[in-house]
């Protein structure tokens, strides 16, 4: 399969102060969510000055992949500017024909992945012009150069724990916590404890849990747990002295990484007395950018590497 450009699909996330209710707008648009708690999420966003720092991560990989492949890259957002249905307006007038959308989330699940399409095809119908083909790379938290990159991160990680006290630390990784009814339908938490299980074999700790962050539903709705706070305040309480965080379930920080775990998760440590250290996202780790560039050229070289299946990730059950 030939392709004439790349587009990287992103969360998206504001910049400036002013740009905070507007996103959060977008993000909550046709969602049954009291104004109460908008502004609640708002004050994450003020407490780092209005701006996530998920668009400079989307520069920076773009910045980092332009140096590994010849294709112009474009880059569209599911919530905040640039907007995804203006990208491939630009793409159409750019005479692109086919394109390879790159989602920046490593996991199968509808949020992280389906939805991901079928906001393509709203921007593709949005464009009122003859507008290019998009298949969609699928979820790579198999590949080597993820699970390399992630090890890296957590070793060096561990590094920073006294080494009389490494072995008995205990390593928690985290991901967003999505609805059981989600995860019914897809296999985000299998491939999270297996790139888990992966990881902790190649830095030689044993000592792990995996854990949930920045659940947002109804107290109602069944999500997946345990919730991260309820677990340090537990290894507290078993007498752990030492913890390193691991965000294995985002490619890159933003918002939720830096405010529920660098503020709170960190804050609340310090209140239990555990020595908190938290490890790097994969982000721009040079074995992600590897892995980017090895997909695109497998699917360029038309590989049995293989596209989303029509019915992947299918929406939950309301």
């Amino acid at each position: 399969m030939r392709y004439d450009a790349i587009l990287i699909v992103s969360f998206g996330g504001p910049e400036r102060t002013e740009d905070v209710i507007p996103f959060l707008e977008n993000v909550l648009r046709g969602r049954n969510v009291p104004r109460a708690r908008l502004l609640e999420v708002a004050e994450h966003y003020y407490h780092f000055d209005g701006r996530s720092p998920i668009n400079q991560q989307c520069r920076d990989l773009i910045a980092a992949l332009r140096g590994r492949i010849e294709l112009p890259i474009y880059w569209g957002n599911r919530n905040w500017h640039p907007m995804l249905a203006d990208t491939v307006g630009q793409m159409a007038a750019d005479g692109v024909q086919r394109a390879l959308a790159i989602a920046t989330s490593a996991y199968s699940s509808y949020s992280g992945c389906r939805q991901y399409i079928e906001n393509i095809e709203a921007a593709r119908a949005a464009v009122h012009s003859a507008t290019p083909v998009i298949d969609k790379l699928p979820p790579f938290w198999w590949h080597e150069g993820f699970i390399a990159a992630n090890t890296d991160r957590v070793s060096a990680a561990l590094e920073r724990i006294p080494a009389d006290r490494r072995a008995a630390a205990r390593l928690v990784y985290t991901a967003h916590s999505i609805p059981l009814s989600m995860n019914a339908s897809c296999r985000y938490e299998e491939q999270l404890v297996e790139t888990a299980r992966r990881v902790s074999a190649r830095v030689s700790h044993e000592e792990w849990d995996l854990v949930w962050q920045s659940r947002s539903g109804p107290p109602t709705q069944p999500w997946l747990e345990p919730d991260i706070l309820e677990h340090l305040r537990a290894l507290a309480g078993n007498g752990v002295r030492d913890v390193v965080v691991s965000p294995l379930g985002f490619l890159s920080d933003h918002m939720e990484v830096m405010y529920d775990l660098d503020h709170e998760a960190a804050a609340l440590c310090r209140d239990l007395g555990l020595n908190f250290v938290r490890a790097q996202t994969a982000g721009t780790h040079p074995a992600v950018i590897g892995m980017l560039a090895e997909l695109i050229e497998q699917r360029q070289s038309e590989t049995d590497l293989p596209l989303c299946a029509a019915d992947c990730c299918p929406a939950r059950v309301r």
